[in-house]
Formats: C-alpha cells, sequence, structure tokens
C-alpha cells in the first residue's frame, strides 16, 4: 500500500481540520500566524493580540497543532508557532477542488479575488 490517503480518509482529516479552526479563538489564531508569515509569533504576542488567559491559548494552540494546521518550535524559554501553509494549502485544495472544479457550485473567479 501506497503513502497516499483514500478520499474517505482525507475527508476525515479536512473536517478535523474545519473543526480545529471552527472556533473564533482558533480562527483568529490561524488568522494572526498567517498575518506573522513566515516568522510566526511567539505565545505572548499572540496572547497580547487576543487577550485571552494562557491557559486557554495553550488549549488552542494545542488543538491546531495536533490538526497539523500550525508548526512550533524553541526558541530558548519562547514557543514560536507559525501556520502550516502546506496544510492549509491542502484543505484549500480540497474545498476549491470541491466547489469549483468538480461540480462547478461557485464559479473559480467569484472566490480567487486579490484584496488590496
Amino acid at each position: 500500500m501506497t503513502g497516499r490517503k483514500t478520499g474517505v480518509e482525507q475527508t476525515a482529516r479536512f473536517a478535523d481540520m474545519l473543526a480545529a479552526v471552527g472556533t473564533e479563538a482558533r480562527l483568529e489564531i490561524v488568522r494572526l500566524l498567517l498575518g506573522a508569515h513566515p516568522t510566526g509569533l511567539v505565545v505572548s504576542e499572540i496572547q497580547s493580540s487576543l487577550s485571552i488567559p494562557a491557559s486557554t491559548l495553550s488549549h488552542h494552540l494545542e488543538k491546531l497543532k495536533h490538526e497539523g494546521l500550525v508548526k512550533v518550535r524553541r526558541e530558548s524559554t519562547f514557543l514560536r508557532y507559525s501556520a502550516n501553509t502546506e496544510a492549509l494549502q491542502d484543505l484549500l485544495t480540497f474545498l476549491y477542488a470541491e466547489c469549483c472544479t468538480r461540480n462547478k457550485a461557485i464559479k473559480p473567479e467569484t472566490i480567487v479575488k486579490v484584496h488590496k
């Protein structure tokens, strides 16, 4: 068997990823990390932007990390988080393929826009 996932396995993976960003706080964390790409942010920077307790933030970051949506690296005594753009690209590609190429439910040109 190859390392390639079946359609059902991929769908389950993407459902878990969507569930992980299914809270306002986690979606905001991903947005902040994308804004700080590629360097990311240390936990204290994320916390000061969101004004949530450290224990709550830790829970959210762990969930995002578990689903592969963020990466973490230790820098001395700090943890630096960054968006896992490869995983996010996989998720967006899956959604785009389902809505815009296979069944044409949405016209691709209505999604792909550059916002200034």
